[in-house]
């Protein structure tokens, strides 16, 4: 029904209501008002649950939430790859075009070196660093890998002044695909 039929009907209502003090007057007169008020309830509560979400918005759903003027699907993107042997990060914008691209070896770490938490924290903090020189403040974090530095990369960010609004780990994970390598001897 539409809002027009429904103040229609209400006004006759409270014609009805505004009879005098009969006793069937009094019982609808307070039905109808608790109904009124369990109605804005309602209507308060759904509007504030639209409003305010715990989880990012989904790819193509409308938001409210903004960071910088720009919505969640418009936000720069920083992918950090965490092999083993080193971390590789690069920023870019919400269509793929790369923006900043750094890692451990362009830092200067050398060899085992490279493997460290503290050369992907150090690649981290470049990152941010070159990102905030174009401008960028507000970024998304997506991790790939299982290397040792994988969190101290998205702790780089974070001290080179960079906001992280999400992160995601996509780590690829085999459905019994391939045969992984032997175990390390000790």
């Amino acid at each position: 029904l539409t809002t027009h039929v429904y103040s229609m009907i209400r006004h006759s209502f409270i014609e009805f209501i505004n009879t005098p003090w009969t006793g069937a007057a009094i019982v609808a007169r307070s039905r109808f008002r608790s109904a009124a008020r369990h109605q804005e309830a309602e209507a308060s509560e759904t509007k504030s649950d639209k409003e305010f979400s715990f989880y990012p918005p989904m790819p193509g759903q409308d938001s409210a939430l903004s960071w910088g003027g720009k919505k969640f699907d418009e936000l720069p993107i920083v992918h950090i790859n965490a092999t083993y042997n080193s971390t590789h990060i690069q920023l870019t914008d919400s269509t793929g075009q790369s923006m900043v691209r750094t890692s451990c070896g362009t830092k200067g770490f050398k060899n085992i070196k490279k493997s460290t938490p503290i050369a992907s924290q150090t690649a981290g903090i470049s990152a941010a660093a070159k990102a905030t020189a174009k401008g960028v403040t507000f970024v998304r974090v997506v991790v790939k890998g299982l290397g040792p530095g994988r969190l101290s990369a998205i702790k780089g960010l974070a001290m080179g002044g960079l906001e992280v609004v999400s992160i995601t780990d996509n780590t690829p994970v085999p459905h019994n695909g391939c045969r992984p390598r032997k175990a390390s001897r000790m």
